[in-house]
């Protein structure tokens, strides 16, 4: 298992915490470690969400990914911006109480991806 993978399982393993409001968001260099594990994952220059396209054959396909999306947010209780179309979702990630980036969108990026493997 390469370092990448262990990364993105140790993701995997953990669940999302409460993020009290104020709270300080994660920094530059270690938001960008986590992207490199995380496959297509992108974040604009403020560093502030991190966004990703997610292309499906068909409508059935994207509805059924939005659904098991939105249930693992629920699960986890942090929930992501959701767009789509026919055959397409466009997912973005933030957190608003840290008005910036936390673990907590790392790890539903690793569960997001983890849906398609």
């Amino acid at each position: 298992m390469t370092t990448a993978n262990s990364l993105v399982n140790e993701l995997l393993n953990q669940h999302c915490e409460d993020i009290p409001k104020g709270s300080k968001p994660l920094i530059i260099p270690s938001i960008e470690s986590n992207l490199s594990q995380l496959q297509g994952w992108e974040a604009p220059l403020d560093y502030a969400s991190i966004k990703k396209q997610f292309q499906f054959k068909n409508y059935h396909q994207t509805i059924a990914f939005v659904n098991a999306v939105t249930w693992i947010a629920n699960k986890e209780d942090h929930h992501p911006e959701i767009c789509f179309g026919y055959n397409q979702c466009t997912i973005t990630l933030t957190t608003h109480n840290a008005k910036g980036l936390t673990m907590n969108d790392m790890i539903m990026a690793a569960k997001i991806d983890a849906l398609l493997d």
